[in-house]
């Protein structure tokens, strides 16, 4: 069977229009990384029987798949059929074509969510401190509060010397307990510089009343300026929030254009099969374990800004978002909106029966084939941390020559 193809410049019409679109990379990780379409989301061939269902809920979603010229297309697209998609073309040309047609390329994973990161940094002049000004708070025993945005597993392998834990979403829900005196000034860090500029505009978008700033560069900028990392770390922050979270928090989703909805609203959207429906529960993997609501699956949304482009693959989808504190869901919404997407936030649904048991995994791809990302482990090379920075600083000019993304910064 001959597999049907579209052009680049159609599936840039798909994306400037907003209609539905799985732009599919099928290389591996690491090939996929050194260069794509913006919008474009890995799925490696030989994962796709374990992917496709998670990521791809809709059979009849229109699917485009490329590689660089590897031959692994028809396979993948056998693949998708075998499983019951019926809507798969390929990209005429391959990533090849989409060059020729003086398209934008964009290397490394979560591109589009780094490239808004830098963004809305931009755009708001996030406030931030270099490396040395932050050891000298430290080293002065100043009045300050360190909180890592990343992953727990992230912040324990290494850390700020006496930062806390507190993934993304869970800042303006946790900032008050870690920080609870006003004065406190709060520094956000990652490993980079995407999640510690959105956790710090988040704080700042929320009205908390601390100074907040992002540590220049994260723990990347940290190493360079030779300063030491501690290690093995497992402080985590508790719950907090600061006087009108909540309320700030609903406003702030409300001025991105995020959209409350019920049960009622919630079942329309799922009877929709000619849409695309994501329903992710934003929360801690323990909190979701403990019950949660049928048919959402786990994404900490912290993670999911960051990762949006393998969590929900399908462009110009429909994101759902729950939380039983509302606050994380809100946050997270407010970003996602920003960034181009339907996003709604499912008002109540706690006080039901609830299902439990802990976040569906899928098994990670083997090491030889993912992407050493420069900003994970400790044994990474300078140079390559240099390299990853400087990309990071040029992906505003790469998206203004783009001119799909279609984000705003509110």
């Amino acid at each position: 069977m001959t597999l049907s193809s579209v052009t680049p410049r159609d599936v840039r019409a798909a994306l400037l229009l907003r209609q539905e679109i799985a732009l599919l990379d099928v290389r591996h990780e690491a090939d996929f990384a050194t260069g794509h379409p913006l919008f474009a989301a890995n799925m490696a061939a030989g994962r796709i029987a374990l992917e496709a269902a998670l990521r791809l809920p809709r059979k009849d979603v229109p699917i485009v798949l490329y590689d660089d010229g590897e031959g692994l297309v028809d396979a993948a697209r056998q693949q998708f059929q075998t499983l019951g998609y019926g809507n798969v073309r390929a990209l005429g040309g391959g990533l090849g074509a989409w060059r020729a047609a003086g398209y934008e390329i964009f290397q490394d994973v979560n591109s589009y969510a780094k490239a808004f990161g830098e963004l809305v940094e931009a755009r708001r002049h996030t406030p931030s401190l270099s490396a040395d000004e932050v050891a000298a708070l430290i080293a002065d025993k100043a009045n300050i509060a360190i909180l890592d945005v990343r992953r727990f597993d992230e912040y324990a392998t290494m850390n700020i010397p006496g930062s806390v834990s507190v993934p993304g979403a869970e800042l303006v829900l946790r900032a008050g307990g870690v920080a609870p005196d006003p004065d406190t000034t709060i520094i956000v860090n990652c490993a980079g510089r995407t999640r510690s500029i959105i956790g710090t505009q988040s704080l700042i978008n929320a009205g908390l009343p601390n100074k907040v700033r992002a540590l220049r560069n994260g723990t990347i900028g940290w190493t360079l300026a030779r300063h030491d990392l501690e290690h093995g770390a497992v402080r985590r922050g508790g719950i907090g929030p600061f006087n009108g979270a909540g309320d700030n928090a609903r406003d702030v989703a409300y001025r991105a254009g995020v959209r409350r909805i019920g049960a009622g609203e919630l079942a329309a959207l799922e009877g929709d099969a000619h849409r695309t429906l994501y329903r992710f529960d934003v929360r801690e993997a323990e909190e979701y374990a403990g019950g949660h609501l049928a048919g959402f699956r786990h994404y900490a949304g912290g993670q999911l800004v960051q990762e949006i482009d393998m969590a929900a693959p399908v462009r110009g989808a429909r994101i759902v978002l729950t939380d039983d504190r509302s606050i994380r869901a809100e946050m997270t919404a407010s970003w996602l909106a920003q960034m181009g997407w339907e996003v709604y936030v499912l008002d109540g649904g706690y006080d039901g029966a609830l299902e439990v048991g802990p976040p569906v995994v899928v098994p990670k791809p083997d090491p030889a084939h993912r992407y050493r990302r420069p900003y994970e482990g400790t044994d990474v090379q300078e140079q390559a941390m240099q390299a990853y920075l400087d990309w990071e600083y040029g992906l505003v000019e790469q998206l203004r020559r783009d001119g799909t993304h279609g984000f705003y910064v509110i």
